[in-house]
């Protein structure tokens, strides 16, 4: 019998570290033969590779996992891997693909270890036209439902122990600068990111997030009160919070309206 062999691709290193560990405690005799950061690679190492099952992320900068999914739609088994279940649920009922919530869960990677044996033991003829289908409809409901314009973070990723959170941008209550990171601080607790405020202020929603201080991004839709200070400057306040976050003088008119 030959070895199962697959490839896995996220623009997450800690994920795909994540997805081979748990791989290998469900399916010990598969063989990832891979690992890609992003579409475009997935389909250079596919093609290097040739394996008979993919593990790709929906969403990764360049070519996305949609888009590479068309390319490998009709030479392996493919699973998507998506930070959002209600954009996949509709568009997988078909059963011509299977997907995996982040963070993977290990019994739910059973339940599609268990099919994909199947699959690869008996292929189901027409597979590849049905999944094409799938993959229209995917990419339609992804755009249908995206809700911010083309760009902006719809969820940031991250690390909090050992593991990697996905935290969706409208729980977010405030990030804040500390030196080289970005402290993240949502409803469910706090994290540290390797990315600028400045590089967040150009990719989050501008019509939900703003900018108070050269340190400070807040959430409006979590402002419960501004208060003005001194010399032309003023103190944020958040629902369900005590901590006071700044207002400097040059950010003062987001605020003379509330």
């Amino acid at each position: 019998m030959t070895t199962p062999t697959a490839l896995i691709a996220d623009d997450e290193p800690l994920l795909r570290e994540r997805l081979c560990t748990l791989l290998q405690r469900c399916w010990p005799e598969l063989e990832v033969v891979a690992q890609a950061r992003n579409g475009r690679e997935a389909v250079e190492l596919f093609d290097q590779h040739q394996p008979q099952v993919v593990f790709l992320d929906v969403h990764m900068p360049g070519l996305n996992g949609i888009e590479a999914a068309r390319s490998l739609a009709r030479r392996a088994q493919l699973v998507f891997v998506t930070a959002f279940e209600q954009y996949a649920v509709q568009a997988f009922e078909q059963g011509a693909i299977d997907y995996l919530v982040k963070p993977v869960e290990e019994e739910r990677l059973a339940d599609t270890v268990q099919r994909l044996r199947q699959q690869l033991a008996r292929p189901v003829p027409g597979a590849p036209a049905a999944l094409e289908a799938v993959l229209d409809g995917l990419s339609a409901e992804l755009k249908r439902r995206a809700g911010a314009p083309a760009g902006h973070l719809q969820w940031i990723k991250a690390s909090v122990g050992q593991s990697v959170r996905l935290i969706p941008v409208e729980q977010i209550a405030y990030l804040r600068a500390d030196e080289k990171y970005t402290l993240v601080v949502w409803e469910g607790g706090e994290a540290l990111i390797r990315k600028t405020i400045r590089e967040l202020a150009d990719e989050l929603d501008p019509s939900r997030f703003v900018q108070t201080h050269r340190s400070v991004i807040v959430n409006l839709h979590e402002v419960l009160q501004v208060t003005r200070g001194a010399n032309e400057t003023a103190e944020v306040q958040l629902k369900g919070r005590r901590e006071l976050l700044p207002v400097s003088r040059s950010y003062l008119h987001l605020f003379r309206q509330m």
